[in-house]
Order: C-alpha cells, then sequence, then structure tokens
C-alpha cells in the first residue's frame, strides 16, 4: 500500500523508481510475479505527471489513455480534467491493489554496489538507502522541460515560460502570445489562447498534419521508428514527432481563425519580440515555449548510461550495457499505450537475469480482475 514516506532502507529483488502510468505498470506485474518490490515517488501523491497539468486539459482532448494492467478505468467524463481524472484513477489503483509505493520518496542517485555485473544496485533516496537486484526507471520528462538556447533571449522584456508552467489563456487576455514548438501541445494550446487573444505561431519545421484517424497500425509504426532510434543508442525522438499531427474538429476551427498558420522560426529573441527571417521586428508580449522535455535519468549518471551522443542504446526496454537496469516511459514507451506494455516487458526481462532466475514463483492474480486489460 502507500505510504507517506520512506522511513527506514532495505534490500529489494527490484526497485521501481516513478509511480506513474509506467510505473504503476511495472508495479502491478512484479507483484503478479511474487517479486520484493518498492515503487519510489518524488510527487505528494499518486497521478505522475498528470498532477500537475493545465485545468483545461480535459479528457475529451487528452490522447487515448490505456488502461492499466489489471483494473479497468472508471467511466470517463468527458469534461473533467485530466488531472483530476487520473489522479482519482491512479490513487484507487494503488489503494485496490496494494502497490508498494513510498512518497515523497526522491531518488538522489544509483550506483553499482560492487564489481560484479550480477551484483546488487544501491538506491540512495531521500528516505534512506536501498539495495536492489534490478531497477525500473519510470521518472518520465515532465520535471526536465526543454529549454532552447536563442540569442537574445535573456533581453526580452515580456514573460517567457514552458508548457510546464501553464495554467490557463485568461492570464494572456489583451496580450499578444508566441507560441514555439510543432507538437500537439503547441497546436492545442494555440486553440485555447487563440480563443481569448492574440497568438502566432513559431516552428523549425513545417508541420506535417494527418486527415485519418490515428489507428492501431498507425500506433504500431510510429513506436517502431522511435524503438529503432534507440536501439542505435540516438536520443529518443517522441511518438509524435513521427505521426504527425491529427485534425480534429477544434483544431480544424482554430486553423478557420487564423491560429494555426505557422512561420519559420525567428532568428532572434529582442526586448520587444522576435527577429523574423525578413528582418523584421514581431512584436510579442508573451513567449510560450512548447518545446518538449528530456527524460529525466540525472539520478542514473554514475552508471554512465548514455554514448557520446547523449543516447542510451537500448535493447527493449534494457539498458544494453546494464542488464540490471530498466528504462520504461522512454523513448517508444513514452506512449501512454507503450508505457502499459514496457512495464510488462521489463518484469519478464528482469525474471530472466541471474540472480532472480530461480526465484519465479507461479503467478498469482490480484483479487480484482474485472476489465483487466495490459
Amino acid at each position: 500500500m502507500s505510504t507517506g514516506k520512506a522511513v527506514s532502507s532495505g534490500e529489494v529483488d527490484v526497485a521501481v523508481i516513478g509511480a506513474g502510468q509506467a510505473g504503476l505498470s511495472a508495479a502491478y506485474h512484479l507483484q503478479r510475479r511474487g517479486l520484493a518490490y518498492k515503487v519510489f515517488d518524488a510527487e505528494q501523491g499518486p497521478g505522475g505527471a498528470w498532477r500537475h497539468r493545465w485545468k483545461s486539459l480535459r479528457m475529451a482532448t487528452v490522447n487515448g489513455i490505456s488502461d492499466l494492467p489489471g483494473i479497468a478505468k472508471p467511466d470517463v467524463d468527458p469534461a473533467e480534467p485530466s488531472s483530476e481524472f487520473l489522479t482519482r484513477y491512479f490513487a484507487g489503483y494503488e489503494r485496490e491493489l496494494g502497490l508498494e509505493v513510498l512518497r515523497p520518496v526522491k531518488v538522489a542517485s544509483v550506483e553499482r554496489e560492487d564489481a560484479d555485473p550480477d551484483g546488487r544496485l544501491r538506491i540512495s533516496t531521500s528516505g534512506g538507502g536501498w539495495s536492489a537486484k534490478a531497477l525500473i526507471n519510470a521518472t518520465g520528462t515532465w520535471t526536465r522541460p526543454f529549454w532552447p538556447i536563442y540569442p537574445g533571449r535573456s533581453t526580452f522584456r515580456g514573460r517567457q515560460l514552458h508548457v510546464a508552467d501553464y495554467v490557463s489563456a485568461e492570464e494572456f487576455r489583451g496580450l499578444h502570445v508566441i507560441v514555439v514548438g510543432g507538437g500537439i501541445s503547441a497546436v492545442g494550446l494555440l486553440d485555447e489562447i487563440s480563443q481569448v487573444t492574440a497568438t502566432s505561431w513559431f516552428t523549425r519545421r513545417e508541420p506535417e498534419w494527418r486527415d485519418a484517424a490515428f489507428d492501431a497500425q498507425a500506433g504500431h509504426d510510429a513506436v517502431a521508428l522511435v524503438e529503432e532510434r534507440v536501439r542505435q543508442g540516438l536520443p529518443p525522438q517522441s511518438v509524435v514527432s513521427v505521426t504527425g499531427l491529427i485534425w480534429t474538429p477544434a483544431l480544424r476551427a482554430a486553423a478557420a481563425r487564423g491560429a494555426l498558420e505557422r512561420r519559420p522560426m525567428f532568428t532572434a529573441i529582442e526586448p520587444d519580440g522576435v527577429r523574423l527571417t525578413d528582418g523584421s521586428l514581431h512584436r510579442a508580449d508573451v513567449i510560450l515555449w512548447a518545446t518538449g522535455f528530456r527524460a529525466e535519468l540525472e539520478h542514473l549518471a554514475s552508471l554512465h548510461l548514455r554514448g557520446p551522443g547523449g543516447g542510451i542504446v537500448m535493447d527493449g526496454t534494457q539498458v544494453a550495457a546494464e542488464p540490471r537496469v530498466h528504462l520504461v516511459g522512454y523513448g517508444p514507451s513514452s506512449s501512454t499505450i507503450g508505457a502499459n506494455r514496457a512495464g510488462r516487458a521489463a518484469v519478464a526481462a528482469i525474471l530472466k537475469l541471474p540472480s532472480l532466475r530461480q526465484q519465479q514463483p507461479n503467478p498469482t492474480e490480484p483479487t480484482q480482475t474485472a476489465g483487466t486489460s495490459g
């Protein structure tokens, strides 16, 4: 069950860092396999990154959220903020399955205890030190917003914020807002903000739009492309970067208002706006950076997992150079659908480790199995 905080230390078979969708999926499969585990979550309560999403992001407009394994989602009210629904869903999931989640516990570092490749890993946390035979890292990206470096950015007299800091469109009423970025968050916020004030949209590349629905085959193909990148040790791209943007009725309405007229990226930022490629000044009061996130992996730095280009060579969810470490919610498993599959795959691979190969009791189903998936 979830606890307020960790007050002790000890040994487990598997440590899981992060209690978002990927982390909870992994915990479900660990519990089902009878492995000793702990989930360390830095948040104050359930919900993962969804706790921090803006209130106007409602269930009708978020990407499809898969059921967590073992318990189906409650009935969804399309008008409910996603932050409220998913926090409630995750909290009920932890409670009904009695998952071992310790919070708020921040993981500071993960180190090898010795030179034995089949040895244990030392996890240093704000609640004490733990030892594990394997690690599933599910920290996601929300805590590491990416801010591009642009000439003159520090001179801008208006307000700059990242999507991670966004609250509502109302705070920008009467101001001219520049939105930078070519992903789902960028176009969604352009739609929202353009209904109350003037906006401009800048991206590095011309966005690609899809008229067709994003079906299972399209999702499979997109995940495969991202998976190939991480297999080669390249920094992962988002799944959206290879699928394109999907036209929805709301976005078609935004396009009709002129809110989705994309401009090529500006050359510099100045005190009163941005300098365009033709040399003219485009005035603005706000720059909203919808420029994505990077994987939160700083606590794994002492394991030296990254290659020269900054990527990590992966074999499925497993770090190729360190089989005891699995990254879920990374690369191809950063989508809501991929997260569930990755949690299951990570546990299946961990059971093949020499230190755990003999420790395989028969799987037992949780008491609540209605609506099972994943």
